[in-house]
Order: structure tokens, then C-alpha cells, then sequence
């Protein structure tokens, strides 16, 4: 396995687990446990953006051309529409 692979799927992971960690806290009615799974959450946030900027840096991950300045004002627009 090369180290491209090692970090894909590593990232592959860590978002899967923030999928879940979105799940959990909205389900979590004690305050302590839901403020536990969302410092959980924050930390893998963390470290996704970490391996990311590596795995960017060392072209193993080519992310998505920027959305042009156009389509980002019509969401904008949009979305405080309601």
C-alpha cells in the first residue's frame, strides 16, 4: 500500500466519522456527553484538515476548481431567501 493510498484512506475515515459525529450530537439529549462528541468531532476536524493539506501539498488529493464568483452569490442569494 503507497503512502497516497495510506492517507486516502485515512481521510476516507475521518470523514465518515464526522458524518457520524453530526448524527450523534443531534440525538444527544445529556449536555456533557453531546459537548464530549462535539470536542470529539472538532479534533477530527482538526486533523481531516491536516492530512488534507498534506495530501494536497503532495498532489495525492486534487480538490474541486473554485465555484466562480457568479454561482457563489446566487446560493448566497438563495439561501437567505429562506
Amino acid at each position: 500500500m503507497t503512502e497516497k493510498d495510506i492517507m486516502n484512506d485515512y481521510l476516507s475515515m475521518i470523514n465518515g466519522s464526522l458524518s457520524g459525529y453530526a448524527t450523534t450530537i443531534a440525538q444527544t439529549d445529556n449536555p456533557q456527553l453531546r459537548q464530549f462528541f462535539q470536542q470529539m468531532r472538532d479534533e477530527d476536524e482538526q486533523r481531516q484538515y491536516k492530512i488534507y493539506q498534506v495530501a494536497k501539498q503532495k498532489g495525492y488529493y486534487k480538490p474541486a476548481a473554485p465555484a466562480p464568483q457568479d454561482e457563489i452569490s446566487s446560493v448566497k442569494s438563495e439561501l437567505s431567501m429562506g
